[in-house]
């Protein structure tokens, strides 16, 4: 009820003399999928998002609508004030606790809490912005000869850096000593990703219609800790999709998976 009574609000506002500063955009997805040897199934999703702005101000709240009622996913406030931009994370996404190999936490409460607030400041330092977040993690960022770096320092440190060399694209994280890259670029018309999981993807255009192939590496199987179940182990696996715009303005896809040897039919539409 608090949510219908708060979306009335924001569409009450927009009526009156904030009707330019709201935005309405939105994605649908319906999807068949013969679950190889196990039973088919048909799935649906809508999503709504609704943006707000005034001034330097701007709301951005993200809600699910194929539930039989809508559901918050995220809701962010930034606001600009002089040098300092304060950005807002508003929502504490629900995780799900289950027991399924996923490595999900144990319970509500060891797993974080997603909302908090951050303050950055366009420092007169050449091209470097400082920022710093409730939890008292502090981050500097800028781009220097066209290598972007961002390192944050609190609890625990992390780098990243990514640059564009010779037509590559390149990103290397360092998160608290572990080390993961991802490396882009386009050879002969074909767009191809390759990470340090050794997942590696190649998209090409064929005649209207747009076919990607991805290889996803295998997973090792790791133990539960004292906050979250265990991970099982995977195969890897293989899936190939292609997919053309519709004239309708829908854009349909097909999406073949070795994992389960399954056929997945989609039709979706963003406004």
């Amino acid at each position: 009820m608090k949510k219908i009574i708060a979306l009335f609000a924001v569409s009450t506002l927009a009526s009156t003399s904030a009707i330019a500063g709201v935005a309405l955009s939105g994605t649908a997805t319906v999807s068949y999928d013969d679950n190889g040897s196990l039973a088919s199934a048909t799935t649906h999703d809508a999503d709504l998002t609704v943006t707000g702005s005034a001034g330097g101000t701007t709301l951005t709240a993200t809600y699910d609508m194929h539930g039989t009622s809508l559901a918050t996913e995220a809701v962010d406030l930034t606001t600009k004030i002089g040098p300092l931009t304060v950005t807002a994370d508003m929502f504490d996404i629900e995780e799900t606790n289950n027991n399924d190999g996923d490595g999900d936490f144990l319970s509500d409460l060891v797993e974080p809490t997603d909302t908090g607030v951050s303050v950055a400041l366009d420092a007169p330092i050449g091209d470097v912005t400082i920022a710093i977040d409730d939890s008292g993690d502090l981050t500097a960022s800028g781009t220097f000869a066209g290598v972007s770096v961002a390192v944050t320092m609190g609890d625990a440190t992390k780098t990243v850096v990514g640059a564009s060399i010779a037509g590559m694209d390149i990103d290397v994280t360092n998160d608290d000593g572990a080390t993961t890259w991802a490396v882009a670029t386009t050879v002969g018309g074909v767009d191809i990703t390759l990470d340090s999981d050794n997942d590696i993807s190649a998209t090409i255009g064929l005649t209207g219609n747009e076919l990607t192939v991805t290889q996803t590496a295998s997973v090792a199987y790791k133990a539960a800790t004292a906050t979250k179940f265990d991970t099982a182990a995977a195969d890897s696996f293989t899936t190939v999709a292609v997919s053309r715009d519709l004239t309708s303005g829908a854009t349909l896809s097909a999406t073949y998976s070795s994992a389960d040897d399954s056929l997945t039919l989609s039709a979706a539409v963003a406004f």
